[in-house]
């Protein structure tokens, strides 16, 4: 199943965006040879971009169980991944969006978030989005706060207009040996530590050289390889890949090689600032 490009608003957007590197846990700042697009630079680029209900792409492998439910789902195409577990705020105050959140105030508080953009159309596979706590404004502007829940993947459209709402069914990782992923699970969390603390240390803020607490904070192996996906902000595609896999010792995988590659950048670009300090500045 693939969904037609329907470009993320300019009027709904995530709330302060970050400067993302991976992994953005402590916000860091990075040297600035590296940039990374951010969500509301990508707003500002579709900022006069029309929906193209012509573009298709499939996003995933089409291993959803057969006895899958499928149940109705409104959807939010975004600029951004959002995991299960991870926060999300939003300020919506395009027409279409309203209507929505109007309708979701009657029901249940859940919409689906679909990771979109102009190169790769808008995927097929995301994650549900349960409104924690909104406010509504005068001017029928809604603030949300989101944490995510359950992913799904997209079987139907069922309408389009004024907001896409979809079929979907839900997607869960396939079993694996226990042991295996808790071992990865924790060299996950070690080359975390070392690419934080490295990366604190880099912008002054390691010189006591603190240790870096606990990041499972004793999470089971699935829900923490989801977190990590979460801290990969600034790329989207990436995180993209992360959430549409349905084994988590393969996501673990793929997340212990992000940050060892990040991890041997960090190294190097450390070597670099003390042998000349005045260049990283």
């Amino acid at each position: 199943m693939a969904l037609p490009q329907f470009l993320p608003s300019p009027s709904s957007s995530t709330l302060t965006p970050k400067h993302h590197l991976i992994p953005n846990y402590t916000n860091p700042t990075y040297p600035k040879s590296i940039s990374f697009t951010t969500p509301s630079r990508i707003l500002r680029r579709h900022r006069n971009r029309k929906p193209n209900p012509h573009h298709f792409r499939c996003s995933a492998s089409k291993k959803t169980p057969q006895n899958a439910a499928a149940e109705e789902l409104p959807l939010f195409p975004l600029p951004l991944v959002l995991f299960p577990g991870a926060i999300l705020p939003l300020q919506i105050f395009e027409f279409r969006y309203r209507i929505m959140m109007h309708t979701l105030l009657h029901t249940d508080l859940r919409f689906g978030v679909v990771y979109s953009d102009s190169a790769t159309g808008t995927a097929d596979v995301g994650c549900v989005a349960e409104v924690v706590k909104h406010e509504r404004l005068g001017d029928d502007r809604f603030f949300l706060i989101c944490k995510g829940q359950e992913r799904f993947r997209v079987t139907k459209l069922a309408r389009t207009k004024p907001y896409l709402v979809a079929d979907v069914a839900w997607l869960e990782d396939r079993p694996g040996e226990q042991d295996d992923v808790e071992a990865l699970a924790a060299e996950v969390e070690i080359y975390m530590k070392d690419v934080i603390r490295l990366s604190n240390r880099l912008n002054g803020k390691g010189k006591a050289e603190k240790e870096v607490g606990d990041l499972r904070r004793n999470q089971y192996p699935t829900p923490f390889s989801f977190f990590v996906g979460s801290t990969f902000e600034g790329a989207p595609r990436e995180q993209q890949a992360l959430l549409e896999l349905e084994d988590t010792a393969v996501r673990l995988k793929r997340e212990k090689e992000t940050l060892r590659n990040t991890l041997n950048y960090l190294t190097a670009a450390s070597a670099v600032k003390d042998v000349f300090p005045s260049s990283s500045s």
